[in-house]
């Protein structure tokens, strides 16, 4: 008789088997067919956490690089509405919460206009599949333009002063510190301004946590 772990294995198998007739899918990683991820794209969302720090010196800490099939597996979580990567996902989360930090996780809120694209918050999302319950500290107080068409000067000045509290922050967060939550950090902006947004109301960040981290090309490119 099999051992239990290998025969949830092969019932798992055998349940994806079956899916991919009624509903045809690919792997997010790689595109190889009957697979929403294949094993060997798993893999590669194995957590090998970084960390960076910010000029402002709030610590960010990331699961996974944002290169490959890291990135393809994100994409596709976040822009194709495959929320079954979700839990996955979370694995790499949740490795980079810094140890022994007793603190809230903040997720850093999403536009309205992506919530209505998407129908769903994919950092609130990772943040339960990671088994943590994201608290809504903050709101976005004004549009601002799409940071991935901005250089990496520009993303600053275009979120600045574009969050803030919501009202009963403090007594939501039960007085604790407070780590941020993210999907990826590429320059940091996004942080930095939540950050501010929190401390400015008397809020501790003992950090921040993202999925991924995008790699660093030079040592000057630190805030990410």
């Amino acid at each position: 008789m099999p051992h239990p772990s290998a025969l949830s294995a092969s019932v798992h198998r055998a349940v994806l088997d079956a899916l991919a007739v009624v509903f045809p899918v690919s792997c997010a990683g790689c595109d190889v067919p009957d697979r929403d991820l294949c094993e060997s794209c798993r893999q590669t969302l194995i957590p090998a956490p970084t960390m960076r720090r910010l000029p402002s010196g709030l610590e960010v800490r990331s699961g996974l690089l944002f290169e490959g099939e890291a990135a393809r597996v994100l994409r596709a979580f976040k822009e194709d509405g495959r929320t079954s990567l979700a839990r996955p996902l979370a694995v790499a989360l949740e490795a980079a919460w810094p140890v022994g930090i007793d603190a809230v996780p903040v997720p850093v809120p999403a536009s309205g206009p992506s919530l209505r694209r998407r129908g769903y918050a994919p950092v609130e999302l990772v943040s339960r599949r990671a088994g943590w319950r994201p608290h809504r500290l903050l709101r976005v107080t004004r549009h601002t333009a799409d940071q991935r068409m901005l250089a990496k000067d520009e993303r600053a000045a275009n979120l600045a002063g574009a969050m803030a509290v919501r009202p009963g922050a403090h007594r939501r967060s039960g007085g604790l510190p407070v780590v941020l939550v993210d999907d990826v950090v590429t320059t940091g902006a996004t942080l930095e301004e939540a950050a501010r947004a929190l401390r400015a109301a008397g809020i501790t960040v003992h950090g921040a946590v993202t999925v991924a981290a995008t790699p660093r090309r030079r040592r000057s490119e630190d805030s990410s």
